[in-house]
């Protein structure tokens, strides 16, 4: 079979190539998936540089998420073969098979293409477990979401609407303002730069946010820190600038706000009775035809390049799905 290898960490990707490699061999409690759809992440960039926080040895087959078709599981397993699933592991998926562990998958919610159901995953898995498992989110509250049109803010963008929410989209880009509005209708979309505080406060008539989600971090961060409401939430999710952001501990105290820090994959894993429970809320509202993951492009695997640089050069709206073997 064919798989994306990283075989050494590097900055521009000169170490990640497509490999032929044995058919992977299933152990028990795993389940042997025909991969028909895997979504790029950004933590699948940073693990070809070694800069994110999960830092697998090389050589490996890169890829957390997937939808495809179970080929073969274990006699007592809630999976047999033929069976549309999605889910994932921490590597694996950017290949034609993959070995995933039992608890990594679910069913394809109804209606979902294997394309949609990629997309669905990580981004979304992130998105429910920080606004409503963290945040308790509810219908009327004022939610802000930096990173608008990376797949994770554009996963909260949508959520949030759908419970009810009003949403600031907050973009570093003027030039997606117009493709964001277009896919999800939030109540505002702002460019985060500089001091948007202002734009924020007229906004929300001087309200500002019950809950800032923020997956940038860096200068974006400072400024969110302006934004959040007294009592409100300000959720840590990542620092896609690059950049780790300080915050002195008097800032908020002073304005008392919470900060939360969200990983979602952990959290599932540490409590799976309510992993289990935020994944299947985010299947019953696909579904109901309630929340649609937003696709940049479709690409075959063996255009992988295209779409890692494309994350890279901040070009994207949505998700990248490539499909092994297309």
């Amino acid at each position: 079979m064919q798989s994306l290898r990283v075989e050494r960490l590097s900055d521009d990707l000169s170490s990640v190539a497509l490999a032929d490699q044995p058919q992977p061999v299933r152990n028990h409690g795993e389940v042997l998936v025909r991969v028909r759809a895997a979504s790029l992440n950004f933590p699948d960039l940073l693990m070809t540089q070694g800069k994110y926080q999960l830092k697998p040895e090389p050589p490996f087959t890169i890829g957390l998420e997937l939808a495809g078709e179970v080929i073969e599981a274990d006699k007592d397993s809630l999976f047999k073969p033929g069976d549309k699933v999605i889910g994932g592991n921490k590597t694996g998926a950017f290949a034609e098979l993959a070995c995933i562990p039992e608890r990594g998958l679910r069913p394809l919610p109804r209606g979902l293409t294997f394309v949609q159901g990629a997309a669905m995953g990580a981004a979304y898995q992130t998105a429910y477990t920080g606004l409503v498992e963290l945040c308790s989110l509810t219908a009327g509250q004022w939610v802000m979401v930096t990173g608008a049109s990376g797949g994770v803010g554009l996963a909260a963008i949508d959520l949030a609407k759908a419970l009810g929410a009003q949403v600031i989209a907050a973009t570093g880009l003027d030039a997606k303002r117009e493709r964001i509005d277009a896919l999800y209708k939030p109540d505002a979309v702002i460019v985060s730069e500089g001091r948007f505080r202002e734009q924020v406060s007229e906004i929300t008539s001087g309200e500002l946010c019950d809950i800032v989600f923020d997956p940038v971090g860096g200068d974006v961060f400072d400024e969110c820190t302006r934004c959040v409401s007294f009592s409100g939430k300000l959720v840590v999710v990542g620092f896609t600038s690059g950049r780790i952001a300080d915050i002195a501990t008097n800032i908020p105290l002073i304005k008392g706000f919470s900060i939360v820090g969200l990983r979602a994959g952990e959290y599932a894993r540490r409590f799976p009775e309510r992993g289990a429970a935020i994944s299947d809320g985010i299947a019953e509202l696909a579904s109901e035809g309630r929340i649609n993951p937003a696709i940049d492009r479709v690409l075959p695997l063996s255009q992988w390049r295209q779409g890692f640089e494309a994350m890279a050069n901040r070009e994207l709206v949505g998700k990248v799905v490539f499909e092994p073997g297309a």
